[in-house]
């Protein structure tokens, strides 16, 4: 099994929804269903007949589908001849002189959502990724060029802003907290490019954190039919608002087999909002680590059951460390909504804006305390030195950065605040066919230390018959020897 990255109406909705609790129109217009009401089982043959038509007629203009593509440039030798150095020495240059660039165009397929007037649109990171040009695709047929504003690796979500026309058709947000296992939900988009589709299902889990797509580990799990080509596409409710944009499924053969993801509707917005305001995604600071609480550690803390997140390490100075956390703290709710693990926890307090403040629910020594947190940017404790490694070494094609607090939150590299990191890697670069890796920790080489990244790059500079390399990776060291 594998993981694939996929890809007014209020009069008729009232109609809609008072059939499926079993009262007239005209009892309808009167009165409002509750939010009981409104996941109550069909009743009868005339109930199970009503249709989601008008839901998908208020969503389905802001659906849209997005074409990236980039050029790429590559190298065609005229004939594989020119191998031979025999045939390079009379009829081409030494290194084959014979070789010719040749550009093509590669090209990718997703969906994305309109969610504001003035043409703002949300999709996946890895639909647009690494693209020259986009454009999007309105259901009724008219295209325009998109400029992308944002893009967030982590999140797996990227923001584009079409050029002109306008105002759009869009969606609005939904509480993607309020969502309930057996939901109903449908998902819009184009999958594998047949145009746009819709699908219905239920949600089948919520705060999902052992998919493996985003540095955010927390989705929508659904059983409406998600294929390649929905990505970046809309998971919407009843009441036609966005609570997930699709992004993921679990398949053997590539195709749907009713196991798809979708990031929720709040990080949607979070990063929609961080577009808004300059165009980088900004989060929070903690200043501590914490960990998962297993059975063991539950029964040590006389708990009935797992839960929460155990605090390991505050560090000084830190907002954390200012509003009165502590080494062995047990935080089990963010603002009020549970923490379960550290994925979850990592989830509610990415997605709180800097500036503002949040409630942590805490056990200590067997009593539940509320400490308030401040919302800070991370500190740039030291220049970040940006430097791309070009020189022939194990390291060209690399880009390193001194660590601080700053680029360690934005690397998502909690509790490393001193050294060099790499924080990214060409591909097909001598870097990338070593084995390196953005978020690795270069700690020596050739046995002398690595404390900043002009230090690393004047060690590059005179190469030695044997690299000796000491990586530090998710928190183990490793010892490459290379000739």
């Amino acid at each position: 099994m594998r993981l694939t990255l996929s890809g007014s109406v209020r009069s008729l909705t009232t109609l809609l929804l008072a059939g499926l609790i079993g009262v007239s129109a005209a009892s309808a217009q009167t009165a409002q269903p509750s939010a009981a009401d409104l996941r109550l089982v069909p009743q009868s043959d005339a109930q199970i007949k009503l249709s989601f038509a008008p839901i998908v007629k208020q969503v389905a203009p802001a659906v849209v589908n997005v074409y990236a593509s980039r050029k790429v440039v590559q190298r065609q030798r005229v004939s594989p001849f020119f191998d031979d150095p025999f045939f390079r020495r009379f009829f081409g240059q030494p290194g084959g002189g014979f070789d010719r660039p040749r550009e093509r165009v590669e090209s990718s397929l997703g969906s994305g959502v309109i969610i504001s007037a003035d043409g703002t649109v949300i999709t996946n990171h890895h639909v647009i990724k690494d693209a020259d040009e986009v454009r999007v695709a309105l259901n009724d047929r008219r295209e325009f060029d998109a400029d992308i504003v944002l893009l967030d690796e982590r999140t797996d979500l990227a923001v584009l802003k079409i050029r002109e026309g306008g105002p759009f058709e869009h969606v609005a947000f939904a509480d993607s907290d309020s969502l309930e296992v057996g939901d109903i939900v449908l998902a819009i988009g184009n999958p594998f490019g047949v145009g746009q589709t819709v699908t219905q299902g239920i949600v089948s889990a919520t705060a999902r954190t052992q998919v493996g797509v985003t540095d955010f580990q927390f989705f929508i799990q659904t059983d409406a039919a998600i294929n390649p080509g929905n990505s970046g596409g809309a998971l919407v409710d009843m009441t036609g608002r966005l609570v997930g944009i699709n992004t993921a499924i679990f398949s053997r053969s590539g195709g749907s087999n009713g196991i798809g993801f979708a990031i929720p509707a709040h990080m949607a917005r979070f990063v929609a909002r961080a577009a808004d305001q300059g165009g980088k995604v900004q989060r929070p600071w903690l200043g501590a680590t914490v960990q998962q609480v297993n059975a063991e550690i539950a029964e040590a803390l006389s708990l009935d059951r797992p839960q929460g997140v155990l605090v390991t390490a505050v560090f000084e100075g830190s907002p954390a460390h200012e509003a009165g956390l502590r080494v062995s703290d047990l935080v089990i709710a963010i603002e009020g909504k549970e923490v379960t693990d550290p994925n979850s926890f990592g989830y509610r307090f990415a997605t709180k804006m800097i500036g503002e403040d949040t409630e942590f629910l805490v056990v200590r020594s067997g009593k539940e305390v509320v400490l308030p947190v401040s919302l800070k940017p991370a500190p740039e404790t030291v220049p970040r030195d940006t430097r791309e490694l070009l020189e022939f070494s194990p390291f060209e094609g690399a880009t390193v950065m001194n660590l601080s607090p700053a680029v360690s939150t934005e690397l998502g590299l909690d509790g490393l605040f001193e050294g060099v990191v790499i924080a990214a890697v060409n591909r097909g670069s001598t870097a990338n066919q070593v084995g390196l890796r953005p978020g690795d920790i270069v700690r020596a080489v050739n046995d002398q230390q690595i404390k900043t990244t002009r230090m690393l790059e004047t060690v590059t500079k005179t190469p030695p018959r044997v690299w000796r390399l000491e990586i530090e990776r998710d928190g183990k060291v490793s010892q490459l020897v290379l000739r």
